[in-house]
């Protein structure tokens, strides 16, 4: 069963179905092929939504929609931030404009004070990430929650909203959302619903459909500010939606989490450190000897090393099936297993890596242009 599902900590089992009912999501709808055609959505890893249909009915008719995701810079880029990136880049081509938050204030009142150095890890570790897995990052909005704009009007709109927005909620609501409260939570809370809704105001680009990609540990964020929604008159917001993807497994089992690096792999972690890690840390679903693996099989469902090829690293999903059938027969090793996304991820980390180098050059450039 859950044991702790909030936006600053997740332990426990998750159980999906349970917190689907209890948050009021609902199951992803039949999707066109444009979605389809995508991993994550293909293989139900983005199971469920808050009006969807919106973003839907925007991208069939070609009207105008925002993304909008935000991102703590916290520690080291790894492929649980990937799924993300991942969304990103589809919804850029489906048309979206890309909102990216980088909350520094957040990151500051409730991880780490060092401000410089939420700096360098916005900057190096996701947004050079970011260009090198390929989003065109000319036709986003980046930007840090304590610097909104080098545009008065603009910062001043972002910043006037989150004060605006604490009217229209109670301390009681901000307890029975988020548990214990701190007025870092509280303040970060009205920031993020800002973040989630201010691309509608006159400033930006005006009232229109924004979908958030979120795990569910976020949920609360995103049921705070639809209710604040609601109640604030002063602009014509429509309401926004989400959808909710289930977490990439650490490679111990459990959430993948940046504190703990041995429970994932960074983008910029060298192939022979991946493979170490996954060698060490990855979990097995297979037997205890040769023998028992060969006769009674091993388990995918809670095997790291498949879970990792179903979150992208197979795209192939005949090939993903057969794995799936030998590993769980005993025909297909745990080691062997391994092996197949050592070289996965080894192929992949070698390309990505030399497409880091070239994103790095317009790196500098994009952010003096832009005056972030």
């Amino acid at each position: 069963m859950v044991h702790t599902v909030t936006p600053w900590e997740v332990k426990g089992t998750i159980d999906y179905e349970r917190l689907m009912k209890e948050f009021g999501l609902k199951p992803m709808p039949q999707l066109p092929a444009s979605f389809t055609s995508h991993v994550l959505f293909r293989r139900g890893i983005i199971y469920g939504h808050r009006d969807f249909d919106k973003i839907l009915h925007a991208i069939k008719t070609k009207k105008p929609f925002v993304m909008i995701t935000g991102l703590m810079p916290s520690g080291k880029f790894h492929f649980g931030h990937k799924m993300v990136a991942d969304q990103m880049i589809l919804y850029q081509k489906l048309g979206a404009r890309v909102y990216i938050c980088v909350a520094d204030l957040e990151a500051y009142n409730t991880r780490n004070q060092d401000t410089a150095q939420l700096r360098e890890i916005a900057i190096q570790e996701y947004l050079l990430n970011y260009l090198a897995l390929g989003l065109d990052i000319s036709k986003c909005d980046f930007y840090f929650q304590s610097t909104r704009s080098n545009n008065g009007h603009k910062a001043s709109a972002y910043y006037r909203l989150a004060n605006m927005f604490s009217r229209h909620a109670t301390f009681n609501e901000f307890q029975a959302v988020y548990g214990e409260i701190t007025p870092a939570k509280m303040a970060s809370s009205l920031l993020q619903a800002s973040d989630m809704t201010h691309a509608q105001l006159p400033e930006f680009e005006g009232p229109l459909p924004i979908v958030i990609p979120v795990g569910i540990d976020q949920d609360p964020h995103v049921r705070l500010a639809r209710d604040m929604i609601t109640r604030l008159k002063a602009f014509p917001l429509e309401q926004i939606s989400s959808t909710y993807h289930t977490f990439m497994p650490g490679l111990s089992g459990g959430k993948m989490s940046s504190s703990d690096e041995t429970s994932y792999i960074a983008l910029t972690d060298t192939p022979e450190d991946a493979a170490r890690k996954i060698k060490k840390y990855a979990f097995s679903g297979g037997q205890a000897t040769l023998e028992e693996h060969r006769r009674l099989g091993g388990n995918p469902d809670i095997d790291i090393s498949f879970q990792m090829l179903k979150y992208g690293l197979e795209p192939d999903d005949n090939k993903l099936q057969q794995i799936y059938n030998d590993y769980k027969s005993g025909k297909l090793l745990s080691g062997e297993l391994k092996q197949i996304v050592i070289e996965k991820i080894t192929t992949f980390l070698k390309d990505h890596q030399e497409k880091r180098k070239k994103a790095a050059k317009n790196i500098e450039k994009f952010l003096k242009e832009h005056k972030i």
